[in-house]
Parts: structure tokens; sequence; C-alpha cells
């Protein structure tokens, strides 16, 4: 059986630092592996406008900085698809025969709809685009017959749901659907960057951001806001690491080798922790070799992005050949599904050929 691999982000904002420590260096990294035979990687432009379709221009808008963001963190569309999910219609029609195999009540027990339903202000009038995400995901999944699925913990409830469905078409229908791996970042930190202020989530109306194309003025200014322990007023104060974000980013981003670099009197940040909870170690000094760390990291893939802003039509074109390259694989797999539960009528030759009885 193949290897095969999908991801994707929705298209609601610009890329922060906590999409590249939890997913998209871990993406480049595995395409530059090449340890899988096929690699999907969607834009999820539909599944975004099922919360924002009034206001459809957020997600339009949006199409080009994600893309942005994945070529200039150094996905290549030579190696990996690159698509945009509503360019796909093959998605809709599977998500829409998978609807029948799942039930109302079903959905209501998915505990990542319930929290996103909260967090949304939905419990009152629910979209049904929005109701229906965990089979519209199935079928993005099960169209490419994507094996190995990279999720956070919060969405295991989503390819568990996917698995059901596969399980259940298969049964009724026979064999044609494959199971999904979910994998999880292999540091637990990684799971859910926080804001810059501390709070639990990077949020642009929060304003707590660290966006992938935000100048060394923007990223500096963010370092030196950072939320760090309230009660370490003077440097020779024992400092607390628990919720303390500058922190948690080096726990996220940091290496040995920057500390050779920036901070050579620390040989790591165990040692740079132990200075800091037992006092004589300022906020400022920390705050310094975070913005350090961070301006190592995000000075290339500025970079990449500048020369592929000087082309946007370029862009879109790579994006154009990689939507037909998925069409093609989803309407191979479409018709597999069709054919397994009997409505490939036209290409059916022993139904078209049989003697007609109306007895």
């Amino acid at each position: 059986m193949k290897k095969i691999i999908l991801t994707g982000d929705r298209p609601t904002g610009r890329l922060h630092v906590g999409h590249y420590v939890g997913s998209l260096s871990r993406r480049v990294e595995i395409q530059n592996k090449g340890e899988f035979d096929e690699m999907y990687v969607m834009i999820a432009d539909a599944q975004a406008l099922t919360d924002n379709a009034e206001n459809p221009e957020k997600v339009r808008s949006n199409i080009i900085e994600v893309a942005l963001d994945y070529l200039s963190c150094g996905l290549d569309p030579d190696k990996i698809t690159l698509f945009i999910q509503s360019q796909v219609p093959e998605l809709t029609e599977l998500a829409f025969y998978y609807m029948n195999l799942v039930t109302v009540s079903r959905l209501q027990r998915n505990p990542t709809v319930k929290n996103e339903i909260v967090m949304r202000n939905f419990e009152a009038s629910i979209p049904v685009g929005f109701f229906n995400y965990p089979i519209s995901q199935a079928a993005d999944i099960t169209a490419f017959k994507a094996n190995t699925v990279p999720v956070g913990e919060d969405q295991l409830p989503m390819i568990e749901q996917t698995n059901e469905i596969v399980r259940k078409f298969n049964s009724v229908y026979g064999e044609t659907l494959v199971e999904a791996k979910a994998v999880l970042p292999e540091r637990k930190v990684c799971l859910r960057l926080p804001g810059t202020d501390g709070k639990a989530k990077m949020s642009k109306s929060l304003g707590n951001c660290i966006y992938l194309a935000d100048t060394p003025e923007k990223v500096k200014q963010a370092v030196m806001s950072m939320y760090t322990d309230p009660d370490h007023i003077k440097v020779t104060d024992p400092g607390k690491l628990e919720g303390n974000v500058v922190f948690t980013y080096l726990d996220a981003f940091a290496t040995d080798g920057h500390f050779e670099k920036y901070l050579p009197e620390y040989k790591n940040l165990d040692e740079l922790k132990a200075h800091y909870t037992r006092g004589g170690l300022g906020d400022m000094k920390v705050k310094r070799f975070l913005n350090a760390v961070l301006e190592e990291i995000l000075t290339p893939i500025r970079a990449r992005r500048k020369e592929y802003e000087k082309d946007i039509p370029a862009v879109y074109e790579i994006l154009r050949k990689g939507s037909e390259r998925a069409r093609e694989v989803a309407a191979k797999t479409l018709d597999e599904v069709k054919s397994a539960m009997r409505i490939n009528y036209f290409k059916d030759a022993e139904l078209i050929n049989k003697e007609y009885n109306p007895d």
C-alpha cells in the first residue's frame, strides 16, 4: 500500500509561528525526506466558508497569503500537490454520499464540533455546512486515500469519525476506502503555542500573533512585550517558568546550537531555566535571546516570500496545476465509490445491455 499524507490549513488569515512550529516545519521535513509516496497539502477554503459565508472576501484574500507562507517555508510544488479545496468539486460529491452514513446524534457527540460550536457562538443557529465539517473532512481524506493525517489533539475525534465512515462504507458497499492514522506533533509544546500575551490561542483580533511575514521590527516588538512572570520584578528575584510565554517559545524553537551562537554562557535551555528560577537573570536578556532565535528562523522565510511576491500570477499557476492534479486523483476515487454504490449507471455495461423485462 502506498504511503499517502494529507494536511492543510483554513485560509482565514496569514500563518504565524504557531503554525510553523506546529505543522509547517514538519511538513517540509517530511517532504524532503521523501518517506511518503504522495503528499497533498490543501488550502481548505470551502471549510473556511462554513463559518465565514457572509464574509467570503476574508477567505478569498487569504488564499494567496497562505500559499505564500507555504512556499516561503519551503514546501515544493514539484514534490507535493498543493491545491485549493473548492477547486476539487469531487470532494463535495463524496461528502454528500457520506452524509447518508452518519446520524445527526453522532455529529452532535463529536467533541471537536461541540467545542467549535461554543467557541463561535453557534449554539442557537448552527450552519449546516459547519455542522457537517467532520463529513467533509472525511471526504477530503478518503478522496486521496490518505493513510496518514498530521493533526493536533483537538482534531483526533475528526479522524476517528472519518474512520467510522470508512468502515461503514466498506461494510455496506465493499472494500473501497482506506482508514487514516492520526499523527500528533512530536513535541507537546508544539501542539498549541500560546499567544504572546499568555492567552491560550493566537488570534488576529487579540493582536497576540507573530506572523511568518512580520518585519524584524514587529517581531522584536512582539517578543519584548511578551508575558513573563509578573512576580519577577527584580533581576535577583527567582522566576517561574509555568505560564511564562518566553520560555514556552524557547521550548518550541531554541536548540543547543542557538545557545552556542547567541548565548554561549549557557550550554542549553535547561541551564538557562535553572538560572532564571533561582534568580539573577533578567527577562530582557532572555527576550533578546528569543528574538535572535526567531530571527534566524524567519529571515530566510521572509527572503523566499519576497521572491514569490514578485510574480503572484506564477503562484496562482502553481495552485491551478496542483488543483488539477488533485481533481484527477479525487475523480478516480469518486468513480470507485459510485461503482461500489451501484450508481455508475452509464459506465455499467451489464446494466445497460441487460434484457428488458418489465415483469
